[in-house]
């Protein structure tokens, strides 16, 4: 029944949509009535609604592609955290969507989390490298299940729309204003002419204008908060179904929320789109009206107080006692599915040290691989950090003074074997032949683009080493296949 739930979200959202579109509107008539009185009201209203409709069409076109670019965020291979990869991929499988997700980590330690894409087709969930080494597998599985459930619900398409009609009625709220200031004589003289009977703008509609000029963007922006607010508690409720554990969601938004490190990727523009705000939010009476996000502390409280299922119904009946009142956050039609969902129990973590400085190794070697650097492992056992824009062809251990190449992916043993059977099997056959290398003979065997390579790995930390193209591959110490294909040729390497 998640579609009956996703289209009464989307009629509950677009009545709010409908109070901005009156707000903008309205804004437009008037400021197009003050400053030109002889039938301006219709052409401001006509550039309040172009304006809008350009900015959404440049939004559609490449606003995720911006957002990620502000976040400073790089897409990322399975091959440099497996289990990011893996959960993604549990979570758009239950989540049912046809599309896999690009996925993006962000080079800051904070940790936090958030999805963008105006369709399923075309969505991307970028996290920091700071959450990932803070949190466990349920925890990580619980936020990326939120931010799945922000692509599931089409939350992002409608937010992104809301917040560029949002921004049009501040950019033109502003203009009007500044206009205003500086031009104080020319419209006061057509107040003037007004009263003398010369078709000048009436007091009234004049201080009326700028009065919503003043108060539009102030109540347009509480209902975009209003609408951000209400998805956010939508996209926890249908988290833990997708996940089937509360409690995973519930921990990482008390990790997440008790960071005290600066999210520098965040800005007020891409806050609301975080799993939690990463800006401090400042205190005042009306606090709580102009939140992105709910209270962390009554979110938290509702996950925990899920006793009776990880269903819908569950969620509903936590919610209700912890907020109170009669008003049901999901409405009835998204409520008609009682056959429940259970609660699974927790993965089976393995020991791990907790210790500050590892973490905080492990969150500056994420995002060391994630900038292009290569991890060598010196024959003494020192780890080297090789910047991406190290151009020597050897660098020297500073322990041992060893100096060292990043290795590269060799034709494995197997197909060595195979090539020198099959030049001892043409010797034979054909009386008698001269002695043919050992590099020829592998391309005989097969093509030298076909031939298999393979790895042998050292350490169960980050490891880099080259294909055969000479592009550089990672191993994170999550990693785990047998085998990681090159990005850029296709080729696969064998790892032992």
């Amino acid at each position: 029944m998640m579609w009956e739930l996703i289209a009464a979200n989307r009629r509950k959202s677009l009545m709010l949509f409908i109070g901005m579109a009156v707000v903008l509107c309205s804004l437009g008539y008037l400021i197009g009535v003050v400053v030109h009185p002889d039938g301006g009201g219709r052409l401001g209203l006509i550039m309040a609604v172009a304006i809008w409709m350009g900015l959404s069409l440049m939004s559609t076109f490449g606003g995720g592609s911006l957002v990620l670019r502000l976040a400073r965020a790089r897409e990322v291979s399975p091959d440099v955290h497996p289990q990011l990869y893996n959960v993604v991929e549990e979570m758009k499988i239950a989540a049912s969507l046809n599309h896999m997700p690009k996925i993006y980590i962000i080079d800051e330690k904070a940790p936090n989390a958030f999805a963008t894409g105006l369709s399923p087709d075309d969505s991307a969930v970028a996290v920091t490298a700071g959450m990932l080494t803070r949190l466990n597998r349920d925890e990580l599985q619980g936020v990326i299940a939120h931010e799945m459930s922000h692509i599931m619900n089409r939350d992002m398409q409608f937010m992104t729309l809301a917040s560029i009609m949002l921004g049009t009625i501040v950019l033109m709220s502003d203009v009007f204003l500044r206009g205003m200031w500086f031009t104080g004589g020319g419209s006061s003289r057509r107040y003037r002419s007004s009263k003398s009977g010369g078709g000048g703008v009436p007091p009234q509609l004049a201080i009326l204008a700028i009065a919503l000029a003043i108060l539009g963007p102030i109540f347009a922006r509480l209902l975009y908060f209003a609408i951000s607010r209400k998805r956010e508690y939508l996209a926890d409720a249908c988290a833990v179904r997708l996940s089937r554990y509360p409690e995973g969601l519930a921990s990482a938004l008390e990790k997440i929320s008790s960071n005290t490190l600066p999210l520098n990727a965040a800005n007020r523009a891409t806050a609301p789109m975080y799993i939690v705000n990463p800006l401090k939010p400042k205190k005042s009476a009306l606090s709580g009206l102009g939140a992105t996000h709910p209270p962390i502390h009554e979110r938290i409280a509702i996950l925990r107080a899920m006793s009776q299922g990880a269903g819908l119904e569950s969620y509903q009946s936590a919610y209700a006692g912890i907020k109170g009142g009669s008003r049901p956050l999901i409405p009835a039609s998204g409520l008609r599915d009682h056959s429940g969902v259970d609660i699974r129990e927790a993965h089976v973590e393995p020991a791990k040290d907790e210790s500050a400085r590892k973490q905080t190794r492990d969150v500056m070697d994420l995002l060391r691989a994630v900038n292009g650097y290569a991890f060598l492992i010196c024959a003494c056992g020192l780890k080297l950090k090789v910047p991406p824009d190290f151009e020597e062809p050897k660098i020297a251990c500073p322990r041992c003074k060893r100096e060292n190449e990043i290795p590269k992916a060799q034709v494995s043993d197997i197909t060595e074997a195979a090539a020198v059977v099959g030049a001892m099997v043409g010797t034979l056959a054909g009386g008698g032949a001269e002695e043919i290398p050992l590099a020829t003979r592998a391309r005989g065997a097969g093509a030298e683009s076909d031939a298999p390579l393979e790895y042998r790995r050292r350490t169960n930390g980050w490891e880099s080493f080259s294909c055969a193209c000479g592009n550089l591959l990672q191993l994170s110490p999550a990693f785990s296949g047998s085998q990681i294909r090159c990005n850029k040729c296709d080729r696969v390497s064998r790892v032992i």
